[in-house]
This record gives structure tokens, sequence and C-alpha cells, in this order.
């Protein structure tokens, strides 16, 4: 699909459409926000404050671009009813999340609460909400049973998960394709699916217990990058390519909500599946300077993480005609980009909105 016919399918689709973006605080949530209103949306969020400070929340200066932000939480039914009543939302994208995997150790029920809970929250919302059209709801790779495979795992492969987060994510896509079945099969006008990627890199992610957030802390203190697992092997992906295929799987599901409801997989090339030490030496790279430290023997006792996870995405590649857009190199580039820019000062909603433009651009 040549890029103007991809920016021409997601202006047709969005312009003037009222979306509602639950989690636009966070990393995913905040650039899937920014790049509905470059698209002419009318979008609200709703989400807890910014989960880190900075934010890319703060940094692309959302507060001033959304057309409401709401400061709830998923877990409050009634909250979010409030904001479906208000807003009547044709589109829902649902990204509100316990997203850390080693966070859920710490707090389980939190992350059941949140993942699980919440869910179970939005649903009922569009399920009493006709005016809602299309339904994305984000989970995560790790909905799945890994079984360590050397092959991607398909959307009708078994749900699972050995840690918190893991499991969460998968009992959210059961209780949403329960919901799909018993409730929204018999809207005609209504189609309903889950996005399924994980790995995302890019300008304004600071959270905790992730490669990039940790080396740009690293070395905005003049420090070693601290890499705990360096063979873990993952699908690494710019932000914006999962977030193309959230929006083009709407676009989709508006006029054929019977064959596009469901599963779907959205990854990288599968040259782009990289170990953790091949990000963080590109990535220094690309920075300009600094270095990395080993800490795998200093790892006894921590929260098991899985050594390898890749998605078959040729689901969404031959239905949606989605294609991942950005190679390996150019992912990490555009990612320490972003952060240099920051931290030089320089207007990052506008940076934000160029990458944006360059994506669809190939350029």
């Amino acid at each position: 699909m040549s890029a103007e016919d991809l920016d021409r399918i997601f202006r047709d689709t969005f312009a003037g459409r009222r979306v509602l973006v639950t989690g636009h605080t966070g990393f995913k949530g905040g650039w899937l926000s920014l790049w509905l209103k470059q698209l002419g949306a009318q979008v609200w969020g709703y989400a807890l404050e910014p989960p880190t400070e900075p934010s890319f929340f703060e940094a692309a200066g959302l507060d001033r671009v959304l057309d409401r932000s709401v400061i709830a939480d998923i877990r409050d039914l009634d909250a979010l009813s409030v904001t479906f009543e208000a807003l009547e939302p044709e589109i829902v994208f649902h990204l509100a999340a316990q997203s850390l995997v080693r966070r859920s150790y710490g707090e389980p029920k939190l992350t059941f609460d949140t993942n699980i809970g919440g869910t179970v929250n939005l649903l009922e919302c569009v399920r009493q909400t006709a005016c809602v059209r299309a339904l994305v709801n984000i989970t995560s790779d790790k909905c799945y049973e890994n079984r360590g495979w050397v092959w991607g795992y398909r959307e009708n492969d078994p749900m699972g998960g050995h840690d918190p987060y893991s499991a969460s994510k998968g009992a959210a896509e059961l209780v949403s394709a329960a919901y799909l079945h018993s409730f929204f099969a018999d809207r005609a006008d209504l189609g309903a699916a889950t996005g399924r990627a994980g790995n995302v890199l890019g300008g304004g992610d600071w959270a905790l217990d992730r490669i990039v957030p940790d080396a740009v802390r690293a070395l905005s203190a003049g420090q070693r990058v601290p890499v705990r697992n360096p063979s873990a092997t993952r699908p690494w992906q710019h932000v914006l390519e999962p977030l193309s295929g959230y929006l083009l799987l709407a676009h989709h599901l508006l006029n054929d909500p019977a064959r596009f409801s469901g599963a779907w997989n959205f990854g990288p090339a599968v040259d782009n599946a990289r170990s953790v030490q091949d990000v963080v030496v590109e990535f220094l790279r690309c920075w300009g300077s600094g270095d990395w430290q080993d800490l795998s023997d200093q790892q006894a006792g921590a929260p098991n993480e899985a050594e390898l996870l890749q998605l078959s995405c040729d689901k969404a590649n031959l239905q949606l005609g989605w294609l991942p857009r950005w190679d390996f190199q150019r992912t990490i580039g555009e990612t320490a980009r972003w952060y240099k820019s920051y931290a030089d000062g320089q207007d990052t909603t506008k940076l934000s909105e160029q990458q944006i433009a360059d994506y669809l651009a190939r350029s």
C-alpha cells in the first residue's frame, strides 16, 4: 500500500469522528492520540495522570492538543460510563493498562484489577453505548502461552501466561472474545477486535525496566547502561508500526465489522527480532557515545523473563494489507533522535508529528 493511499484511508476514516482513547497519558496511547488529532478526529482521552515524569503526554503537549483529557481510573465504571455518555464515541481504542511485567510481580492484584477488570468495564460501556461502531482493544504479544517456539505465534494459538502481567493479558483476550460472541455479534454495525503487539520503541517512553528508557537515564547521568538480560531476543518495532495497524484495523471494522472482528497480531519483520544487546549497541552508536554493562550474573532470584517471543503477522499482512515500514536500524535511529532532541530542548511536538509524516512517507 502506498504512502498516499494509507494517508488517504486514515484521513477519510477518522476526520471528524468522535474517538475515545483510554490510556492516552501513556506512551503508546499518547502517540496514538497525537496521530488521530493529525488526522482530524475529535479525540478524548481517559486515563490516570501520566505514569512517569517526564512523559510523552507532557513532552508532546497533549493537554493542549486533545479535545478533552479525562483523568480517571479505568477501574471506575461510573466515571468511565459518564465519559461514554458525554462523548458518545464512534470509535474506541482501549490502551489503559498496567503494562510492566516486572511490576506485575510486585503488584499482582493491581495488575489483574486493571488489565482484566478495567477491560470488563470498557466492554460494558461499549455494550451499553449504541453509537460505538469500532472497538480496538489492545492487549499484548505476551497473551500467548509461551512455549519458546522459534516460529511466530498465530492468533488461534492458546492464551497463557506464567507471570501476572502475561496472565492478565491472556485473560483480557478471553473476556474480549466472550463479549464479542455473546453481545457484539448481534450488532451488525459494530466491529470489535483485539490487537496484539509488544516491545515497541520510540521517543517519550520513560517507564522503568525498559531497555531504551534505562539507557537514556544512564546516558543522561554519564553512567554505563545496565543490561539485565542481553541475550533475550524480542521482535523490536517502532511504536508507529503497531499504531498504524490499529488505525487500519479500525478502518476495516467500520466498513466490514463481521469479517474483521477478532484477534490480530502486529509485529515486525523477522529480521527485526534481535537481542537486547543488539538494541543497546545500536542505540549507543546512534547516540554517539556511551557504554553498557552486563548484569546477567546479578539476576539470581529475579523475576523470570522469557528469552524468545515472536508473532506471525500473516493475517494482518494478507487481510488488512498491513506491513512494517521501518527496519531495525531506522527504528533505533528515530528513537535515539527523539530523545536527543528532547534533551536539547527542541520542540518534540513538531518532531513527533514529523516522525509520523516520515513514517507514512517512508522517507
